[in-house]
């Protein structure tokens, strides 16, 4: 299969149509949902919980404040199910007595004098029974001296194939390591909130920051005990998520609607301030990895056997999702024929983590590639040669068992990236450069990866995903989807797919507003799914609508705008409706056991190869990453600019997870370091050049052959940059964030100067 090579030089520019959302951004005209209206509108807030876990005694108000004026909100007032709905109805939505983790919610207040809510704030009084032994690290969790759950575990998953026991009887060169990957907070430009209006029928109107509607609507349902008629969900204007707001807007949509229920048919908004978002909601899952990779002298793996736990948090809510991803893409893009991994999911009295971009994939490939450097270094092998032996080929068993097909580019982004890097040429001037004995050190690492696509085998069928079109008499067709927009440009692709499979200018298509009311479920925005999946229902639907239109209308093979407007007419003359759904089915050799992680994971992988050029200050040991290159085989670039904004987008967070995000812990287990003044993120001075090469096989699930691509550009910055690190200084890293006191331990145990 031929590849084209798309913005190959850095003076190159993509091309494409402008995006849909544009203009209403750049003029200020789009509504974030602190700026959608509402009529005498009443703000929220929240009362939590101080200790990290333990019992709620008591609910003290203060009686020199007149409560009267206030709505005032308690577990009691839940008419429904307290429990928010997610994999499991563990996490409440409001505590009654038990609690797991500090800044649990336990009051919900409601008053139209932000100033004097406030106030209130500080007169309600929690009595509580500590947890006198909270759980805050992996292995103590393990441990189960204190039990959170029984055995604290809340997910234990094995990926088993071959037999470790031989392989290790096989290998020549062994070694074994250990890998700790932090917290990372997603960061979206504005903070998760909620805007709730009581209707006339007793029904309840919600509007707010989301990736997921139906996952707020099924919140909504099992809390109020409504049937979904009565409730209608719909996403305002969304300024980022990352998998931030795929869980937790379920939690602040049922404290907005409890309030709005008692609040006299006043609408109720409420929005987190930056720092209770930081303290309280999902954040990335801390991982420890324990890894041995074994090889033979000519450095051909013989098995790879990891123990890779994450930090579930409080409740489980998606840690059992985000560790199966992790479970499966922890061998990496490589053939080896005995293969076990072992993924637990952990209790601490956290707050729950949840999903951010990769959700899993990064914690566990950061351990495999960085391994993947310290086992050639033991043979004495360059880490490209070592990868070239053992990177998967068309016709080799993947790490699951499954046979590689036609669409495996492993070799050819590495190969890509070598050329467009001369990586073999910088790492002989960065050697020659360390040894001169300059101020500063230079290194080049890089790291090979692959990342499926969509939800995990069978999780598409059980989504079982709806998409409509909806032409109208006037010619122009709206796309009716629940996949949201939150700045990734979906918006954008999703018209896009439907005017290209219609043979339409773009400004006869427009995507409705999600809104549950209207707009089927066509799954959740996550797991790189929208563009493939999605896309590809698009695509469908818009070739039912042709058939329908030809079938009643006579539309022509060949038509212009104005015919498929005639014909649009037509058809609502005839069928006084022009309304096409398209339903998912899966690929049909797409097998997977759940039980034993072994088949076809995924309809479709993109591949990728990365590297890192850095420089570290010997004085200060600071780290600067001057120049990155991201190689990645998406399929089909539907929209190159967009592609090419999601890949750099990625690498900036992969970039802040390697070497600045550093989420800091104060005795309760809640974020310490709560403000954007020191919980630090890289900024444009920060990333060095970023060059992005757009490869395209063609043989992707979604449209003309698109993969996903949004959650790839997670999982290679953090290895690359740290075997860049580790080239450059002759040391071994084991964690990240890769800080200079971190370095300054590393170097003086080493002896490094």
């Amino acid at each position: 299969m031929s590849l084209m090579i798309i913005n190959q030089r850095r003076d190159q520019q993509v091309v494409g149509p402008a995006r849909v959302d544009g203009f209403a951004k750049i003029r200020g005209a789009a509504l974030y949902v602190d700026d959608v209206p509402a009529v005498d509108a009443l703000h929220g807030a929240t009362v939590r919980t101080a200790g990290a876990g333990g019992t709620l005694q008591e609910i003290v108000f203060d009686p020199a404040i007149n409560w009267s004026e206030f709505v005032v909100v308690t577990a009691q007032d839940i008419p429904g199910i307290n429990a928010i709905k997610l994999l499991e109805n563990d996490q409440p939505v409001l505590v009654e007595r038990a609690f797991r983790h500090a800044g649990e919610a336990v009051v919900l207040l409601a008053h139209a004098d932000p100033e004097k809510l406030r106030i209130a704030l500080k007169g309600v009084s929690l009595v509580e029974l500590p947890n006198p032994d909270p759980v805050f690290d992996i292995d103590d969790a393990l441990q189960a001296r204190q039990e959170i759950i029984p055995g604290n575990i809340y997910a234990d998953y094995l990926l088993d194939r071959g037999d470790v026991a031989a392989g290790v009887a096989l290998a020549d060169v062994v070694i074994d390591e250990c890998f700790l990957t932090p917290s990372q907070e997603q960061l979206y430009i504005e903070p998760q909130g909620m805007l709730a209006h009581l209707q006339a029928d007793g029904g309840i109107l919600m509007e707010g920051s989301m990736q997921c509607p139906y996952y707020v609507l099924d919140a909504l349902v099992q809390c109020l005990g409504m049937d979904k008629d009565h409730l209608r969900v719909v996403q305002s204007t969304t300024g980022g998520a990352f998998g931030g707001k795929e869980d937790y807007p379920s939690v602040i949509a049922c404290h907005a609607a409890l309030l709005a229920r008692k609040a006299g048919g006043r609408p109720v908004k409420l929005i987190y301030e930056r720092g209770e978002d930081l303290r309280v909601t999902p954040k990335r899952h801390p991982s420890r990895t324990l890894i041995r990779l074994g090889a033979n002298k000519a450095g051909e793996l013989q098995f790879i056997d990891m123990d890779f736990v994450i930090d579930g948090g409080a409740y489980r809510t998606l840690s059992p999702v985000v560790l199966s991803r992790g479970v499966i893409h922890a061998p990496g893009p490589y053939k080896c024929p005995h293969i076990r991994i072992r993924g637990r999911a952990v209790a601490t009295n956290h707050p729950p983590f949840g999903a951010f971009r990769g959700f899993g994939a990064p914690q566990s490939i950061f351990a495999m590639e960085v391994a993947m450097d310290r086992l050639a270094k033991k043979l004495g092998m360059d880490p490209v040669e070592l990868r070239k032996k053992n990177l998967l080929c068309t016709g080799d068993l993947s790490p699951t068992g499954d046979v590689v097909g036609k669409d495996c580019f492993a070799h050819a982004v590495l190969d890509t990236a070598l050329e467009h890097t001369h990586y073999q040429q910088r790492r002989e001037e960065y050697n020659a450069w360390n040894a001169a004995g300059h101020p500063t050190r230079r290194g080049i690492g890089l790291a090979t990866f692959a990342h499926g696509a969509g939800f995990t085998g069978n999780g598409e069928l059980h989504l079982a995903s709806r998409v409509s079109l909806q032409a109208l008499a006037n010619g122009h067709v709206e796309i009716l989807c629940s996949n949201t927009e939150m700045g990734q440009g979906a918006a954008t692709t999703l018209v896009q797919i439907a005017a290209a499979a219609l043979g339409l200018p773009m400004d006869s298509v427009h995507l409705a507003q999600t809104d549950t009311s209207r707009v089927p479920n066509s799954g959740p925005t996550v797991a790189s799914r929208t563009c493939m999946v999605v896309g590809e229902l698009i695509q469908k639907a818009a070739g039912q609508l042709l058939q329908r239109l030809r079938e009643t209308t006579g539309l022509a093979q060949s038509y212009d705008v104005q015919g498929f407007a005639a014909a649009c007419a037509g058809l609502y003359a005839a069928a006084g409706d022009a309304l096409v759904t398209a339903h998912y089915h899966p690929p049909a050799d797409m097998l997977w056991d759940e039980q034993t992680f072994l088949g076809r994971a995924y309809a479709s992988y993109a591949w990728a190869a990365y590297v890192a050029e850095v420089e570290v200050d010997m004085l200060t040991l600071e780290t600067h990453v001057v120049d990155f290159t991201a190689v990645q085989e998406v399929g089909k670039a539907v929209h190159p600019v967009i592609v090419q904004g999601q890949i750099e987008g990625g690498v900036a967070q992969g970039i802040g997870y390697a070497l600045y995000e550093d989420v800091l812990w104060n005795d309760r287990g809640v974020m310490a370091n709560d403000r954007l003044t020191n919980y630090i993120i890289p900024t444009s001075a920060d990333l060095g050049f970023i060059q992005v090469v757009l490869l395209e096989g063609g043989l992707g699930a979604g449209p003309k052959g698109a993969k996903g691509v949004g959650e790839l550009p997670m999982d290679g910055p953090a290895p690359a940059i740290v075997n860049a690190i580790q080239q450059a200084l002759d040391i071994d890293i084991q964690q990240i964030p890769v800080m200079p006191e971190m370095l300054l331990r590393l170097t003086m145990r080493e002896g490094n100067s």
